[in-house]
């Protein structure tokens, strides 16, 4: 992924409206960047625009050069929003103002309970992967057991091969 990371820097070298940064978080220098970002996992793409929450949205497309740069370009410059509507349809500026209209903090709150939606739900989906990752490893062990209880004695085992062998013959 290194080197479409660096084609993707140099592509939007000078860009007046996207800057492309590469940050090392095994650097203990950036660990505290990287811990204020949520960057837990290497590698970690965020990006960070108008519309995304203030520390960054997780990038989870393709990893390579045509991947990475569609998607700078269609979400990585001017967008439509209340400082740009002029990039905005009919649709998306009745929408803008319909939100405008309504008090800051309702729109935060609104905005904190649809986080807490998505990080509610994704607690329940770590707490019923555990559950089941838990009872794989009870029926695992439970497995074990019985497999250990009836295996054969190597020495039943051995008599059974003795006597379907044929009888060896003593030839000089």
């Amino acid at each position: 992924m290194k080197p479409a990371w660096e084609q993707l820097e140099k592509a939007f070298e000078g860009s007046k409206t996207a800057i492309i940064v590469d940050v090392d978080c095994t650097a203990d220098k950036n660990k505290d960047l990287c811990s204020k970002y949520g960057v837990r996992g290497y590698p970690t793409i965020k990006y960070i625009t108008g519309d995304t929450d203030p520390l960054g949205d997780s990038y989870d497309g393709g990893r390579d050069f045509d991947s990475l740069k569609a998607f700078a370009d269609e979400n990585l410059g001017p967008s439509c929003g209340p400082t740009n509507l002029d990039l905005c349809s009919d649709e998306q500026k009745e929408t803008i103002a319909a939100y405008q209209a309504q008090d800051i903090s309702e729109l935060k709150a609104e905005i904190a309970a649809k986080e807490k939606e998505v990080a509610d739900a994704e607690q329940y989906f770590k707490d019923e992967v555990q559950k089941l990752q838990n009872k794989y490893q009870e029926l695992s062990a439970e497995k074990d057991e019985k497999v250990k209880a009836a295996s054969v004695d190597s020495l039943l085992r051995a008599v059974v091969n003795a006597a379907d062998a044929p009888a060896a013959k003593d030839e000089l």
